[in-house]
């Protein structure tokens, strides 16, 4: 299993690096698009439907919600990416009521909140500079690998018992330990403001934690343990993106307070 899993991180990394930095802005978008609607495609198991006519109506409300955003892009993206930030902070407090009922109703509603947002933010960060979009996807990679090394050798405290047994405070400390890490060692190489870029990238780390369990607390509910099976040893693409959909929104309206890091 591990070495399967690492075979597939390798070849995403490498297609990933193909589609920020060598394919034109249009296909590259076009790639971006597409990711979410595949994780559309995923969230609509997680409404409570076995039709597949169900489901591909969600994915084709997704689809359209993602052209309709593109159109005014400039005007509607901050107001998105705000309300997106709302909610996160709103799951946040959910997830420590967890286990509740969440009606049908409710799971298509948060499906547009987790993924249109999550498309917002990718898009503007590739506009700003595909190397801002790497540095987030970083941090979250830092976060979750530095979550899980100490989680496995220091783990005791459960984190969130009824949504991810698997998780704990000592790793979620430790995930965080190491975002600081790679936010100084980033510092030698870029001229950094540590004293606004080191809590700013700690929040976007903590936040992806947020997402993780976010998504698990709907996959739970959907009686599913991972979202898909398209990245084999890994689960589906929301298994993949869903602490990046939660720290993406942030990581952006950060760089508009402050006037990039």
């Amino acid at each position: 299993m591990l070495k399967t899993r690492v075979i597939t991180a390798v070849i995403a990394l490498l297609v990933l690096i193909v589609v920020l930095f060598f394919l034109p802005a249009r296909i590259a978008e076009s790639v971006i698009a597409l990711a979410v609607i595949a994780g559309a495609w995923e969230w609509s198991g997680f409404l409570g439907s076995k039709s597949t006519a169900v489901r591909a109506g969600y994915v084709v409300l997704i689809a359209a919600l993602l052209a309709a955003i593109a159109v005014p892009f400039a005007d509607q993206s901050l107001l998105v990416l705000q309300v997106a930030l709302a909610w996160w902070l709103l799951a946040f407090v959910w997830t420590f009521f967890y286990p509740t009922p969440i009606p049908g109703a409710v799971r298509w509603i948060c499906g547009i909140l987790v993924l249109l947002p999550f498309y917002v933010a990718l898009i503007e960060l590739y506009r700003l500079g595909s190397l801002w979009l790497l540095f987030l996807l970083l941090i979250v990679w830092v976060a979750d690998m530095g979550a899980f090394f100490a989680g496995k050798t220091m783990g005791k405290v459960k984190l969130a018992p009824q949504i991810s047994p698997g998780k704990t405070w000592e790793g979620a400390i430790g995930g965080l330990v190491a975002v600081i890490l790679l936010t100084v060692g980033r510092s030698f190489f870029v001229e950094s403001n540590l004293a606004i870029l080191l809590p700013f990238c700690l929040a976007v780390g903590a936040i992806s934690i947020v997402g993780d369990l976010t998504v698990s607390m709907f996959k739970r509910t959907a009686g599913v343990k991972d979202s898909g099976s398209l990245f084999p040893g890994h689960g589906g693409v929301l298994d993949r993106v869903d602490s990046i959909a939660a720290a993406a929104p942030l990581f952006v309206l950060g760089m508009h307070m402050l006037g990039g890091l």
